[in-house]
């Protein structure tokens, strides 16, 4: 069956094509208070995953009138049946792969979110939803989504630039300036020693998401052998966090007594002299010396729901509220975590906030490594 429901305004310009895929003619029934009879919407309903994929081609193959859909929602039940196919098709296909997917579970039906994630679905819910709700998530996905694709090198978009404030910029060069000055000894006899024990680059270099999904490349001194992101999986049971207690919590990776580490690594980690290459990216504007900290893309990804996105309001930063906050909360959870960057994000950006976190992150300095 291939339903389309649209309104009485056929001009379709500024329509939001919504695809529902696996739904009866009810569908609306689905999403509380859905506004799909107004010229806002166009609606199209699909049971063939073969035929939902043809629309979705057609749609974006329309040079005249090139548009993305809005969304794709499925039914949860139906999408299981499907094994994902379709899912994994739009993964794949090169303007589509940024389409917010969204599944929506009925009749009780239980699901692992996170292993969802694995087939290109951005987030799960049970229905009824109220419509509201789900628009600011599709809001929110339509607008960021892309720029965590960047980060994987799946989809090429347009450079995204975040300009630091200039009191907060004027702040980060003067003390990156006496930062570098202070610590220049100690550089060279670190890339020394990790030279010598290892073989490898000194410096270790990989994309991390900042500012609004901002990506760019982060340099920190090697402190685990060459190859270790493949054994990451390995040592995942020792990972001090782990995820919420509705199974769909993020997913932060910081593994004690990590094996991977070498012993220069563990010194320097020790010490936070790992941190140090990080003041070039402050000197460049990717980072500041206050901020929240720069994640891996593989957890950018997990932090893309409306109450967590909102850590990546504040520029990336070298230490933080979190930073200076754990070292009397060891055992402080990913929700915790979060907590606090968005604490950041709302009432920082103000140079006294930013002095009093540089200050007290020297107190948390010198650490147990691992806390």
């Amino acid at each position: 069956m291939h339903l389309k429901i649209r309104t009485s305004d056929s001009r379709l310009v500024h329509t939001r094509s919504l695809l529902f895929v696996g739904f009866d003619q009810n569908f609306d029934g689905s999403i509380l208070n859905f506004p799909h009879l107004t010229s806002a919407y166009q609606c199209v309903l699909e049971q063939n995953s073969f035929l939902a994929f043809v629309w979705l081609g057609e749609l974006v193959g329309k040079l005249d009138t090139y548009q993305l859909p809005y969304a794709v929602i499925f039914d949860l039940e139906w999408l299981i049946q499907d094994q994902f196919r379709l899912t994994q098709q739009i993964q794949k296909h090169p303007d589509l792969c940024s389409v917010p997917l969204i599944a929506l579970a009925r009749n009780g039906l239980s699901f692992d979110f996170s292993a969802f994630m694995t087939h290109g679905v951005d987030d799960c819910y049970s229905i009824p939803i109220e419509w509201s709700m789900l628009e600011r998530r599709l809001e929110f996905l339509n607008q960021f989504k892309p720029r965590v694709l960047e980060a994987s090198n799946k989809v090429k978009r347009e450079a995204f630039t975040f300009r630091i404030p200039l009191a907060k910029r004027i702040f980060d060069l003067a003390g990156t300036s006496l930062a570098i000055i202070l610590s220049v000894w100690i550089w060279l006899p670190v890339m020394l020693a990790i030279r010598l024990e290892s073989k490898g680059p000194v410096i270790y270099r990989s994309k991390r998401v900042g500012f609004g999904y901002q990506v760019f490349v982060f340099f920190k001194f090697r402190s685990m052998h060459v190859g270790a992101e493949e054994y990451l999986a390995e040592v995942s049971h020792l990972n001090k966090y782990s995820k919420g207690a509705d199974n769909r919590g993020p997913i932060f990776n910081k593994i004690s007594g990590d094996p991977r580490t070498t012993r220069v690594g563990r010194f320097i980690r020790k010490f936070s002299i790992d941190e140090l290459p990080q003041l070039i990216n402050v000197l460049k504007g990717d980072m500041s010396l206050v901020g929240n900290r720069p994640l891996p893309v593989y957890e950018a990804e997990t932090l893309t729901r409306d109450v967590w996105s909102e850590r990546f309001m504040a520029p990336a930063g070298i230490t933080g509220l979190w930073q200076v906050s754990k070292k009397g909360k060891p055992d402080m959870t990913a929700e915790e975590r979060i907590g606090l960057d968005i604490t950041y994000a709302k009432n920082g950006y103000s140079m006294f906030y930013d002095l009093k976190i540089a200050l007290q992150t020297f107190q948390a300095l010198v650490q147990k490594e691992g806390q």
